[in-house]
């Protein structure tokens, strides 16, 4: 869970199909829009009508990305919940649990005095902008950290800064966000069983200090710079044993992308065959895999 980035490794773990569960509420940028969702799974808060509101012919949801908003009431609050859910679940059984935290910039509604997860566009003058201490950041992380392991003692659980740049909020303001979320994350995981910290925002500022590995916009990391980052994060975190599943797998997904220049030929049926029984071995190993 937590900011773009996280998306960046979801996408190779779902590549290499790893059971997991990405960003279930979408992308959540700050500790404390991660730590509400934790809580509102463990204790089965159930979204209600209390919870949503209609804003440009949407309906939204202060603590969620609008990615999940909807024209339909009914069905955006049964999402939720349902979303909700497979979150409880995954939190309960997962071997491992990724936290990416992208900014310590948050926006509190003045309305309820509550700091949201996203503000759905709504006119700014109607937040406050602020800057949580290193003090609350650790507060939150620490909070986080314990409920999880109240459900799920066995948990590893991994924590990284983004490296993607919040330049909106100002380049000076942008380092201080993130040193926040840095001094606040160490305080928290410090002497914590099964808690880790991985240096994402550190591989991308030292080792790749160059705006080659930048997208267009100065702001997110490149395929390339997401590829090295993801070799340090294997290199650490998943079994030398997998190695050869991965490449089964990889095998598998390029096949699967290859357009032939003569579909109908025999040369690309007897591919599609064999391609079928690559799938078909696979799956009778390892029956949760599908493509």
């Amino acid at each position: 869970m937590g900011s773009c980035f996280t998306e960046n490794i979801g996408e190779k773990l779902e590549y290499y199909k790893f059971q997991n569960l990405q960003n279930p509420f979408g992308i959540v940028f700050h500790p404390v829009a991660i730590e509400k969702l934790v809580t509102r799974a463990i204790n089965e808060d159930l979204f209600t009508e209390a919870d949503i509101f209609q804003h440009n012919e949407q309906w939204h949801c202060f603590e969620v990305h609008s990615k999940l908003s909807t024209s339909d009431k009914g069905a955006f609050i049964s999402n939720l919940n349902g979303n909700l859910k497979s979150l409880k679940t995954y939190l309960e059984q997962a071997s491992h649990i990724i936290l990416t935290f992208g900014t310590a910039w948050v926006y509190r509604f003045i309305e309820t005095d509550a700091i949201v997860a996203n503000c759905h566009k709504i006119p700014q003058k109607r937040f406050l902008k602020e800057l949580l201490s290193v003090e609350e950041v650790s507060a939150t992380i620490e909070n986080t950290l314990t409920l999880i392991k109240t459900v799920n003692p066995k948990a590893t659980i991994i924590s990284t800064v983004s490296p993607v740049r919040h330049i909106k909020d100002g380049f000076v303001e942008n380092m201080q966000s993130k040193a926040h979320l840095l001094s606040g994350l160490h305080d928290a995981i410090l002497g914590k069983k099964q808690a880790f910290y991985f240096p994402s925002f550190e591989i991308m500022m030292d080792e790749l200090r160059d705006y080659r590995f930048y997208e267009e916009d100065m702001i997110h990391p490149n395929n390339l710079a997401i590829s090295i980052i993801w070799e340090r994060f294997k290199e650490v975190w998943i079994a030398s044993e997998t190695e050869d599943l991965q490449k089964e797998i990889e095998t598998i997904q390029s096949g699967l992308k290859h357009r032939p220049f003569n579909p109908s030929g025999e040369a690309h049926q007897k591919f599609q065959i064999n391609l079928q029984k690559k799938i078909e071995t696979l799956q009778k190993e390892l029956p949760f895999i599908k493509f």
